[in-house]
């Protein structure tokens, strides 16, 4: 049996991007937890601490930028990889100067999403073992 991968916290307004995620990174072996807003992601992210997360930079009431900065105060949030379909170049060096993994751009391509995720979530996963 093939050992699971981490998990993945998705936190975006859209239904169906939150519902396509989850079945593809099920599908790739993560297990994956969904978020409707910035707000709803922080409390996620309290509870089930995922290597890594994938967050949309637009959202109604707390943004990307917002929520970035809160999962950070928390201590959590070393991987995150933002989505946006608006490209602001301003937001995307704001989020990546406050520690963002990298960002992609809506629409996305699925299987280069899949590898950055595969990415990001190695290296946490290697770094965990050299910290433990």
């Amino acid at each position: 049996m093939a050992k699971a991968k981490s998990t993945v916290l998705v936190i975006d307004d859209q239904p169906g991007i939150r519902r396509l995620l989850t079945e593809v990174l099920t599908e790739e072996g993560y297990t994956v937890v969904t978020a409707i807003n910035g707000i709803d992601g922080v409390t996620k992210t309290k509870e089930v601490k995922p290597a890594l997360i994938l967050m949309d930079m637009k959202m109604p009431g707390m943004d990307g930028i917002e929520t970035l900065r809160e999962i950070k105060r928390l201590g959590q949030g070393d991987r995150v990889i933002m989505m946006t379909a608006y490209g602001e170049l301003d937001l995307v060096n704001q989020a990546r100067e406050m520690g963002a993994y990298g960002y992609i751009t809506k629409p996305f391509d699925i299987i280069s999403l899949c590898h950055m995720i595969d990415e990001a979530s190695n290296e946490t996963e290697v770094r965990q073992l050299m910290i433990g």
